[in-house]
């Protein structure tokens, strides 16, 4: 049975919690219970920097995460940071409360790394490296065939006061498959945003960090606030 991610994000209104404003964190399933959270994400924002620093660094595909192991940020479990990002290839570490690496993630942006599709590779230490495509080819033609007509459905909701949900208009494919010496340690899906892991061995802190990176690229861009 595998292990089902999910990231979460809570509004906050007490006193106690005005130093954040939204509470991210990552759940865990495995289908016996309800979810636990394992553990609390927010973005690491660059010294002397602050947001609009953070902010200039993200458009480059650069990410700062931590994950702590409770909402009041006692303890660091793990860190990911970005080793480089340019021309539409970054590279993240993620890194666990000592220092000690735990995997690396790289992300090709479609059209600039080595395919039509976006590209993840997850690797971790001492074991094969797992690439994944940012949905299936065949749905990426019937998404692209489609688009005409979905502008038009969005330039008619505009007109009906609906753009707010979108009109209807469907988003792209988001599916990835990560593969790995023919098998499939992991597999996000866009139905509910799931991450799901697989293969027991991989380290949950690697997957928490996966679902926070494969979030921030998407529509919901979790870390893109401005204050």
């Amino acid at each position: 049975m595998s292990n089902v991610l999910t990231m979460n994000g809570v509004r906050r209104r007490g006193k106690d919690d005005a130093s954040t404003a939204i509470e991210n964190s990552v759940a865990c399933s495995d289908g016996s219970g309800p979810a636990r959270v394992l553990a609390y994400v927010e973005r690491e924002l660059p010294p002397g920097g602050g947001i609009p620093a953070y902010l200039a660094a993200r458009r480059s595909g650069a990410r700062a995460f931590v994950l702590w192991a409770d909402e009041h940020r006692r303890e660091r479990v793990a860190t990911v940071v970005t080793r480089s990002a340019t021309g539409g290839v970054a590279t993240f570490d993620v890194l666990g409360a000592h220092g000690e690496h735990i995997g690396t993630v790289v992300r090709e942006k479609a059209l600039r790394g080595r395919g039509l599709r976006t590209r993840w590779t997850v690797t971790r230490p001492g074991g094969p490296a797992a690439v994944g495509f940012k949905g299936r080819i065949v749905w990426w033609w019937v998404w692209w065939l489609c688009l005409p007509l979905m502008v038009v459905v969005l330039v008619l909701s505009v007109f009906d006061g609906v753009a707010g949900n979108e009109g209807g208009v469907a988003r792209a494919p988001r599916r990835i498959r990560w593969r790995a010496g023919g098998r499939m340690p992991l597999e996000f899906r866009s139905g509910g945003d799931k991450l799901h892991l697989h293969a027991p061995e991989l380290d949950w802190r690697l997957g928490a960090a996966l679902v926070a990176l494969v979030r921030s690229f998407s529509a919901v861009r979790w870390d893109a606030a401005k204050k």
